[in-house]
């Protein structure tokens, strides 16, 4: 009996042993495996729009207790608008040199040359995804399936509703595009967004993967589901914008919650890089009457919002956090960062070698996250173009530490002036000049790289160009469908598209998008009024046509309207290669108008 207690306890201790032994050697696969990677980044949410930063209406549990969690950068920046800052997360290089210096007009979308963070980290052996706003071209080769994501699920254009985007998409059970083709789903579209990408995350649990996951919310139109608006009906100081404003950005804090919650749940949380953060200075967030000088929301003490050039426009929150990588705690950080540091940093906390064979504007800022290091001194630049072609000095920030240098005459000490009244100019001239003196040759640099993307034609059967990408000069396209449900002429501008091979095309020039089934000449009488929790929608007016007109290099053809019809039809025979295309109407009053939306099939039978 002794003796068989004595081979029990022999075996309990070998298994006991082995057991912890494994576990052990669990633990340490774990660290030694690659970080999985999650970027949140919403739109047009400012560095106030969070409880954490002071905004003391607001309510974003989630992310506040994650600022708790991880490392918080509190001199972040970014570009002062959507697709700009997408494109320099995604390629470590700032927007006017990689063809995305605009939302619309064919400048935002990023150069075929350019190699994306998801490029880099498949090549790498990881599994990637996008989900939610892409913004950065809406046909080939600049669809994100076509820049290393293996899994897209994305709206069109910059934001539901947009002109690219499926007609009559609002936000609740809409069509969206997985990896290229129309899918009508059902559920708000925050909702949708994080459903996918926590689908993609409990199929990819046991790889390593690569999540993007970019909304469009709170982006205008304020749509949002009734129960959220609720929630600050009440608050007198806020507008009725803003209500619904603050609502989408508490669902967000709702499905961030969701995802945090699934990676524990999957046990893959400690070797997770997660980031939240945000594209751009707020849009609805903050409004001052200027009748009263009432305020309305919350800045954070900053001057400017979305698409300005001062701090408001492009400082934002950014939050990180890996546990395996020592990245929590909830400290925050205040040297000058940028989001063009995001591709080289990642790259590196994962393991990848990466050496980028063009300009870098973004640093590797991993050791100053571990706390190993400072940021060596570093002067960064953000702007504001939207417009055809970028201007040198238009709108600028040239960044120094807490020093701004705008305009490249306005100087700010952003350590004592934060709200940029104080301009230093003056009393500091060999700081202005040290820094104009950078923009001057950091402009020469970028100006050499810049040019605009030339869309491929003929790679898919059927393709679709928008006039949300036309190469307009001096005036903006109609970037909405509000905007061509307006029924407004647009003066005719061209398209810079490639041929990927030569022979016969069908060319459909519409007023309306293919899928609403509408004629050229009709009307859409389907308007919706506002409600508490969601935009107005306008009727569809109808423009009559007389003449269709199709040009391609210097060829031009034409052709006589039926306006019963849903498409006017052209066909043309192409040489491979670049050129431009224009398409355009004559209306029955004489007017021209380009056409809205061209279809373009590349075999006719």
């Amino acid at each position: 009996m002794i003796k068989f207690n004595k081979f029990i306890v022999l075996v309990t201790f070998l298994i006991v042993g082995f057991s912890c032994k494994t576990e052990k050697s669990e633990k340490s696969e774990e660290v030694k495996k690659k970080p999985n990677v999650i970027i949140v980044i919403t739109d047009d949410q400012g560095y106030g729009d969070l409880g954490h930063t002071g905004n003391k209406i607001i309510k974003t549990p989630t992310i506040d207790k994650f600022a708790t969690q991880g490392i918080s950068l509190t001199n972040y920046h970014v570009g002062t608008t959507c697709a700009p800052t997408r494109a320099g997360i995604l390629t470590g290089r700032n927007c006017n040199r990689n063809g995305v210096w605009h939302t619309i007009m064919g400048a935002s979308i990023l150069n075929r040359e350019e190699v994306t963070m998801a490029d880099v980290f498949k090549e790498n052996g990881y599994k990637t995804a996008m989900f939610g706003k892409w913004h950065l071209g809406d046909n080939h080769p600049f669809l994100p399936e076509d820049r290393g994501f293996d899994e897209t699920f994305y709206h069109g254009g910059g934001g539901v509703g947009q002109t690219p985007d499926y007609w009559n998409n609002d936000y609740f059970d809409d069509t969206y595009h997985r990896n290229g083709v129309p899918e009508k789903v059902e559920g708000y579209c925050t909702d949708v967004w994080f459903d996918e990408a926590i689908k993609f995350i409990e199929s990819k649990k046991d790889d390593q993967f690569l999540c993007y996951l970019s909304l469009n919310a709170p982006h205008s139109p304020y749509n949002v589901p009734q129960k959220y608006y609720d929630l600050y009906k009440n608050e007198d100081s806020l507008l009725e914008s803003q209500k619904r404003f603050y609502g989408m950005i508490t669902n967000a804090d709702e499905n961030f919650s969701r995802l945090l919650q699934k990676l524990d749940e999957l046990k893959i949380a400690e070797n997770t890089i997660v980031i939240f953060t945000t594209d751009n200075g707020t849009s609805g967030g903050y409004k001052v009457d200027e009748k009263t000088g009432e305020i309305h929301g919350y800045n954070a003490e900053m001057r400017g919002t979305k698409a300005s050039e001062y701090e408001g426009g492009h400082r934002v929150p950014f939050i990180i956090r890996w546990p395996n990588g020592k990245l929590e705690g909830g400290k925050s950080l205040s040297d000058l960062t940028a989001h063009v540091d995001l591709l080289p940093t990642l790259t590196s906390l994962a393991g990848i070698n990466f050496t980028s064979d063009k300009v870098m504007d973004g640093t590797n800022i991993g050791a100053y996250l571990k706390g190993e290091s400072k940021i060596k001194d570093r002067y960064l630049v953000t702007d504001t173009q939207r417009i055809s072609w970028p201007v040198k000095g238009k709108q600028s920030s040239v960044m120094d530490g807490n020093w701004r240098l705008v305009n490249g005459s306005e100087l700010y000490n952003l350590s004592d002036d934060p709200g940029q009244t104080n301009n230093l100019a003056a009393q500091h001239p060999e700081r202005v000049a040290k820094m104009n003196a950078f923009y001057e040759s950091w402009w020469t640099s970028v100006i050499k790289e810049t040019k605009y993307s030339t869309i491929d034609l003929g790679v898919d059967e059927m393709e679709v160009i928008t006039c949300h990408d036309a190469r307009t000069v001096d005036y903006f396209p109609p970037w909405n469908q509000r905007m061509i449900r307006t029924g407004e002429p647009m003066k005719p501008a061209p398209f810079f598209v490639n041929f990927v091979k030569p022979g016969n095309y069908n060319f459909k020039l519409r007023r309306w998008p293919m899928e609403s089934g509408v004629a050229l000449g009709a009307e859409i009488d389907d308007e919706r009024p506002e409600t508490a929790s969601t935009d107005i929608r306008v009727k569809g007016q109808s423009m009559k046509f007389k003449k269709a007109f199709l040009k391609i290099g210097d060829k031009e053809i034409s052709v006589k309207v039926d306006n019963t019809a849903q498409s006017a039809d052209l066909q043309f025979t192409v040489e491979a290669g670049k050129t431009e295309l224009l398409a355009w109407f004559e209306m029955e009053d004489g007017t021209l108008s380009n056409a809205f939306y061209i279809n373009v099939e590349n075999s006719i039978n």
